[in-house]
């Protein structure tokens, strides 16, 4: 799986290989494992094994809506972060739990977490043919947790650093009530066939990522207190450091403006930091190189020593892979 994680590989191979490391400790019929970070309200990216899309895109959309079991905010709570549905259990009656009807026996849910947040889930799924997951099933996946979390970093700082060619001018999709795209603008199409060429995901998930990002969006509309849909995905997945933003248009519909674009200022930099762990010095050195200050000058803003910031920016160096400021830079500034 670490192979396959710090080198360029096909989705199928990635998921592949994620569940090649599962199977041993809990067997399963189809997995999927989202990656994502502490700054993110939805997953940057995904692995996908044994999934059709007969199966996948409703399952997707369940994701987005806040249907499926084990919700995230209710697995940050538990002391093993880590559930099991199925077999004679009531929810999971095909009227009830929507991927029963798609042959679907039991699913199992961990969060992937540390001390510093949440960086994603695990799901895998068995046929209505096998043994439901039980207990023991879920004390073995929460000890792969570590290992999973590994993996995601090293997928994601398997990426270029600096992005290898321009990135898209910012696109808009319009989505809408009926989870369809309307329409969308050359950018966004440019957007859209760059991500499919580069994306770990199947190819058929991006229009129900898009109809989940509307969802997101309606469901803030509708109370604030919800969180506003945001999607910030690496450079490993999509060449640029991408942010995805959504809210429904002010006209009366169910429609709903996505807005894809190059990720910059705070967005990347808190996203970048959070998967290279940057501690919060080394954010702040690096947010004062990004404006284009000396080593001086970032010296006498934080009140610090000159030797201080340059070991800050060594840290920050050994942290990224980056070979010196110029490269920093690039993969800073769209």
């Amino acid at each position: 799986m670490f192979a396959h994680a710090r080198r360029h590989a096909t989705a199928g191979e990635l998921g592949e290989a994620v569940s090649q490391v599962v199977a041993p400790v809990v067997a399963h019929d189809a997995l999927r494992m989202v990656g994502t970070s502490p700054t993110s309200d939805v997953g940057s990216f995904s692995f996908w094994h044994g999934v059709e899309p007969g199966l996948g895109r409703p399952w997707l959309l369940d994701y987005f809506a806040g249907a499926e079991p084990f919700p995230i905010e209710d697995l940050a709570r538990w002391p093993i972060p880590a559930g099991a549905m199925g077999g004679s259990d009531r929810r999971f009656e095909p009227a009830r739990h929507p991927l029963a009807a798609h042959g679907v026996g039991s699913q199992l849910r961990l969060l992937l977490r540390d001390a510093r947040g949440i960086w994603g889930t695990l799901d895998l799924l068995r046929g209505q043919d096998r043994p439901p997951f039980d207990d023991r099933d879920v004390q073995r996946a929460a000890c792969l947790a570590p290992a999973l979390l590994m993996a995601i970093r090293g997928y994601v700082k398997a990426g270029p650093l600096a992005p290898q060619s321009a990135a898209p001018a910012p696109g808009v999709f319009i989505v809408g009530g009926d989870h369809t795209i309307r329409t969308a603008t050359p950018p966004a199409r440019a957007w859209l066939d760059m991500i499919r060429e580069r994306q770990p995901n199947p190819s058929w998930t991006s229009e129900p990522f898009m109809a989940g990002m509307a969802i997101r969006a309606r469901e803030h509309a509708r109370d604030p207190h919800n969180p506003r849909p945001l999607c910030v995905g690496p450079s490993a997945g999509y060449g640029h450091w991408m942010v995805c933003q959504a809210a429904p248009l002010d006209d009366g519909s169910q429609d709903v403006a996505i807005i894809i674009q190059a990720a910059a200022g705070e967005h990347l930099l808190t996203c970048f930091g959070d998967w290279y762990e940057l501690t919060r010095r080394e954010r702040q050195v690096l947010a004062h190189l990004r404006d284009g200050l000396s080593r001086k000058q970032i010296a006498r803003r934080l009140e610090l020593s000159t030797h201080t910031v340059s070991d800050f920016l060594k840290a920050i160096h050994r942290k990224t892979g980056a070979t010196g400021r110029d490269e920093l830079l690039a993969a800073l500034i769209p």
